[in-house]
């Protein structure tokens, strides 16, 4: 192991070139903590490729598994939750036995993330399916109450240039409608939405599923390291 990753390596396979969320993981991650990035090439955000992405996904993890990573993250909720909670579980557990290392993907780490804040009920902004009941019923099966989901305006390719503050807008629209909601919750790696994270928590008094922070959070349990971070939100200020 290169001595500067003492405490663990991971490694991560996102879905796409170029995204700014990995930059704001590692800036998020305790020293000690290394990433080995590996990347697939989506390039529209349309189903059919995120339908095709597995094959690649588990190549990369085969690559991965020969580094001898601690811990391996197949970043991007779309491709696994159109396999479903349960379709997703089943690959999940086929890769761990076959590899020997333990992997978690963004839908299962979000989900870990949610019970951890003991959010029951939630409403949730993303960006990488018109159709938003793909992502409701993924956390319905897997025990959560969606009041309700919405899609961010304009293309898919764009979607990492729109103003945090306008996120941070609709964001509070949604929940304001909903105040029955014990969470707030964001898909998508792509959003540039750290600097309204901690705000909205303050503002509405309920946590709020960030991707990157939640990655953060699940990577330092799995490598059992505890370093809390402020200015991000509940998760990794109080390490739940």
């Amino acid at each position: 192991m290169p001595y500067d990753c003492w405490r663990g390596m991971v490694g991560m396979i996102k879905p796409t070139k170029g995204s700014g969320s990995l930059v704001e993981l590692i800036k998020m991650l305790p020293d000690g903590i290394g990433v080995i990035p590996l990347f697939n090439n989506v390039r529209h955000g349309k189903i059919e490729e995120f339908q095709s992405a597995i094959p690649a996904y588990e190549e990369k993890i085969a690559e991965l598994a020969e580094d001898k990573v601690d811990l391996i993250h197949p970043a991007g909720t779309p491709p696994f939750m159109l396999l479903g909670y349960k379709g997703e579980a089943e690959i999940i557990q086929r890769w761990e036995r076959q590899f020997g290392i333990p992997i978690f993907t963004s839908g299962t780490n979000q989900v870990a993330a949610m019970k951890a804040l003991k959010i029951k009920k939630f409403v949730g902004i993303g960006y990488d399916f018109d159709d938003t009941s793909i992502v409701a019923r993924y956390f319905k099966d897997a025990g959560f109450e969606v009041l309700e989901l919405e899609k961010l305006p304009g293309p898919w390719e764009e979607v990492g240039r729109l103003s945090s503050k306008d996120i941070y807008y609709q964001a509070k629209g949604l929940f304001l409608r909903h105040q029955q909601a014990d969470g707030i919750y964001f898909q998508g790696g792509k959003l540039r939405i750290l600097d309204i994270v901690e705000d909205l928590e303050q503002d509405l008094g309920v946590p709020v599923i960030h991707p990157g922070i939640t990655q953060c959070w699940e990577i330092q349990k799995r490598l059992h390291v505890r370093v809390p971070r402020t200015g991000y939100g509940r998760l990794l200020s109080e390490l739940p």
